[in-house]
C-alpha cells in the first residue's frame, strides 16, 4: 500500500486568544488538519500548529520524497523527510510539517493494521490519563468565573498561563495565584505558564527563582517557561534552587533540541508538542530519552482535538507519564471531531481503543472551520 495524496486545511473562525503580546482574533489560522491518502482510499489524519501557508511551503518541498511511499512505516518515513531536507529544514516550519504528516502516517497505520496507535508505539501503559485545562491568565474577576466553569467542566487540573502573569509587577501575580487557588480549591491541582516565549519576554533567573517561592505556597504543581526556551543554563540554575518543579519545551523541534535539556537535568518535566517537534515518532523518542533521564514527559498542546488524540496515544505508550493538555474550551478541541473528548467523573480522559488515533473528523465542522 503506497502514499497516493496529501491533503491539508486550515483552521480559522474560531481560533482562541494565546495570550502573545501579538494576540490572535478568530479568523486567524494557527493549525492546519493534515490527510495523507492510501492508494486504497483510506485516510491518516494529523495537526500542525502552524498556519496553513507555512505547512502548504513545507508539504512542496517534502512532497517528493513522500508521494509513493510505504503507507504502513511512519517511523522510517518521516525520517526520510527529515533527512532528505536538512539543507532547507532542519527544524522550524518544516519539521511542523513532518509533525502533522507523522502524526497521520500513524493513524493510517493503526487504519491498516487495525490497531490504536498506542499499541503500535510499543504497548500501552495505562488506559486513561489526567487532562489538565488549559487557560490564560485574567483580571481577578473574570478568572475566578474562567476557573469555576473550568471545575464545572471536569476538569481536576488546571494550567494558567500568560499575560497578564509576569506583565506587571509581583503583588499582582500573586494575586493572581491566590485568586486561583481560592477559586478552585485545594482539590484541584495548579499549574502556572509564565509564557517566557513571548516576544521580548523580559525576566531573568532572579525573577524567576522569586515568583517560583511564591508558587510554591500555593502548592503549584510545575512553573512553565519562565524564561526564553533558549536559555539553557538558566534553566539549569532556575531547576537548583527552584522549590517547584521547572518545565519548557514547547517550542523546541527535533529530539536533538531537547538532548541538552535532558542530559544536563535543566527542567523537571519536559513538554515537546507533537504537532511541531516532529511529530508522533518524535515526541515518543524524546519522552524515552526523559525516562531514561528520570524526567518527566507532559506533552505540550495548545492544540486541536486530533493532537489531543495523539497525545493520550503518546502518553499511553511511556512508562511513566501523568497528564495530557486541554485547551479549553475551543471549537477545534470540542466541535472538530464526531464524538468529543471529556473527562470522566474522576477527571480522567479514555484514550481512544479504535484503530488508529481512533477518531473520527466531524466533516460539516471542518467544512465551517476550514479557510
Amino acid at each position: 500500500m503506497k502514499i497516493a495524496d496529501i491533503r491539508l486545511t486550515g483552521l480559522a473562525g474560531a481560533t482562541v486568544e494565546g495570550g502573545w503580546a501579538e494576540e490572535l482574533v478568530p479568523q486567524d489560522n494557527l493549525h492546519t488538519v493534515v490527510e495523507v491518502i492510501a492508494d486504497d482510499g483510506r485516510v491518516g489524519i494529523g495537526s500542525a500548529m502552524t498556519s496553513r501557508a507555512l505547512v502548504e511551503g513545507g508539504v512542496k518541498l517534502l512532497r517528493p520524497f513522500l508521494i509513493g511511499e510505504r503507507a504502513d512505516e511512519p517511523a522510517r518515513v518521516s525520517e526520510k523527510l527529515r533527512q532528505n531536507t536538512f539543507w532547507q529544514g532542519r527544524g522550524g516550519a518544516v519539521e511542523h510539517a513532518i509533525s502533522g504528516i507523522d502524526i497521520a502516517l500513524w493513524d493510517l497505520f493503526g487504519k491498516i493494521t487495525n490497531q490504536p496507535v498506542g499499541r503500535l508505539l510499543g504497548g500501552m501503559y495505562r488506559n486513561k490519563i489526567k487532562p489538565y485545562g488549559s487557560l490564560l491568565f485574567d483580571e481577578p474577576e473574570p478568572l475566578r468565573e474562567k476557573l469555576r466553569q473550568a471545575v464545572a467542566r471536569g476538569f481536576r487540573a488546571i494550567k494558567l498561563g500568560w499575560r497578564p502573569f509576569g506583565r506587571r509587577d509581583a503583588k499582582f501575580d500573586e494575586l493572581l495565584i491566590q485568586t486561583a487557588r481560592e477559586a478552585i480549591g485545594p482539590g484541584v491541582e495548579l499549574m502556572v505558564d509564565a509564557g517566557g516565549s513571548d516576544a521580548y519576554w523580559p525576566h531573568g533567573y532572579k525573577w524567576a527563582v522569586r515568583t517560583a517561592q511564591m508558587l510554591a505556597a500555593y502548592d503549584v504543581v510545575w512553573f512553565e517557561e519562565a524564561l526564553p526556551p533558549d536559555d539553557l543554563a538558566g534553566f539549569i540554575e532556575l531547576r537548583r534552587h527552584s522549590p517547584v518543579p521547572i518545565s519548557t519545551g514547547e517550542v523546541l523541534t527535533r529530539r536533538q533540541s531537547f538532548w541538552p535539556f535532558l542530559q544536563q537535568h535543566a527542567v523537571d518535566i519536559i513538554q515537546p508538542d507533537c504537532t511541531k517537534c516532529g511529530g508522533l515518532t518524535e515526541a515518543w523518542r524524546i519522552g524515552w530519552m526523559a525516562y531514561e533521564h528520570n524526567i518527566q514527559m507532559v506533552p505540550h498542546g495548545w492544540n486541536t482535538a486530533i493532537g489531543l488524540a495523539a497525545d493520550l496515544h503518546l502518553t499511553a505508550a511511556l512508562p511513566v507519564a501523568r497528564y495530557v493538555e486541554f485547551l479549553t474550551p475551543s471549537p477545534y478541541m470540542d466541535n472538530l471531531v464526531t464524538k468529543p473528548m471529556k473527562p470522566d467523573a474522576e477527571g480522567f480522559l479514555h484514550v481512544p481503543t479504535g484503530p488508529g488515533l481512533g477518531i473520527e473528523l466531524d466533516r460539516e465542522a471542518m467544512k465551517e472551520f476550514s479557510m
